[in-house]
């Protein structure tokens, strides 16, 4: 999609520019990423998803490299190109090389992972395919991870699916300074 269907709010209310300011959303030019000044048409919704956001993104319990390579699966399955591109960034500053971004979008075993970040793609794989992670892929990635971190492998799936069913839907457009990285 070449333009929003809705476009960011270029003059939020007051309750949404102190959540812009107190949540840090904004881009490094001052202005809200556009992902948010495209909810911010709905403050209720912002404020209230922003927590579990906040959860996944800052607050999860797995290490920022495994965070990253199921949310870049995760965008690149749903073909997200605002959500791929913007953890393309992200994931740069998350113990993940530019190769290996790129390698995400390659099926599994074409990517020649570990078998842990091959289990990592595969959970996401899985979860997007058939809503469940296999038995063979959990007790791979249970090997090395706690129940809670189990558990946020999952969420941070779904979050990832819920925001890029969203950017696909409403057309947001990558942020100022972003490259398209799909």
């Amino acid at each position: 999609m070449d333009t929003p269907r809705i476009a960011p709010v270029t003059n939020p209310s007051e309750e949404v520019t102190e959540l812009f300011d107190k949540a840090r959303l904004r881009a490094a030019n001052g202005s809200p990423l556009n992902i948010f000044g495209t909810l911010a048409h709905h403050p209720a919704l912002l404020r209230r998803w922003m927590v579990f956001a906040t959860h996944v993104l800052a607050k999860n319990s797995l290490p920022q490299r495994d965070r990253e390579l199921l949310i870049l699966r995760a965008g690149w399955r749903c073909k997200s190109q605002y959500e791929f591109s913007q953890h393309a960034l992200i994931a740069l500053r998350s113990d993940i090389d530019a190769d290996e971004v790129q390698r995400t979008k390659l099926p599994v075993a074409e990517g020649g992972w570990s078998d842990h970040d091959a289990a990592l793609l595969t959970a996401a794989d899985e979860l997007h395919d058939d809503a469940c992670i296999s038995g063979a892929t959990w007790r791979t990635l249970a090997s090395r991870l706690s129940d809670q971190q189990m558990l946020d492998v999952i969420f941070t799936v779904g979050n990832y699916h819920v925001v890029s069913f969203a950017l696909n839907s409403c057309g947001v457009q990558l942020d100022e300074g972003v490259p398209p990285a799909m």
